[in-house]
């Protein structure tokens, strides 16, 4: 079953997380940060309640939550791999590398595992240039990647985490 955004994020612990630090639109990035880490995911309701705690518009607070990467706002597995699909890594092999990694996982980009253990996603940047084609699973960098290393990387973790294999 795949990870829900439903943590225990309710709207006074939106506010306090406001309050903890500040109001200010110059906080909004940990004020994300905090309530993602309580959810899960930065679902429509916990997007709307920060907008109307900070004075903000959804629109805006939403803008921030889908521009970085770090951000989402639908559940996702508990392994994550971004794959970087800027120029650079696809210069270097992003298409063959995203097709091991792919095959490896089952899962095309924006999918989560059946079992919730494993998401993929492409993001546009990871300003990870000079090691390009590159990936990131969960807070680990893998470049200069090559399709069988990608595999590895995975087959690594699966082994070493106890991560699950899509059937």
């Amino acid at each position: 079953m795949a990870q829900t955004c439903t943590g225990t994020c309710t709207r006074s612990r939106i506010k306090e997380i406001i309050d903890q630090q500040g109001n200010e639109r110059t906080h909004l990035l940990a004020i994300l940060h905090a309530v993602q880490d309580d959810l899960g995911c930065l679902n429509r309701e916990a997007v709307a309640e920060v907008a109307s705690l900070m004075g903000l518009s959804e629109g805006e607070v939403y803008g921030v939550a889908t521009f970085y990467h770090l951000f989402t706002t639908r559940p996702q597995g508990q392994t994550v791999v971004k794959l970087c699909a800027s120029p650079p890594c696809h210069l270097e092999g992003f298409e063959d590398v995203l097709e091991a990694v792919s095959q490896e996982l089952r899962l095309r980009p924006g999918q989560t595992s059946k079992d919730g253990k494993w998401t993929l996603e492409t993001v546009s940047c990871l300003g990870l240039c000079g090691v390009a084609p590159a990936m990131l699973i969960g807070d680990r960098v893998y470049g200069n990647l090559t399709p069988e290393s990608a595999r590895e990387a995975i087959r690594v973790l699966r082994t070493t985490e106890g991560a699950g294999r899509e059937a």
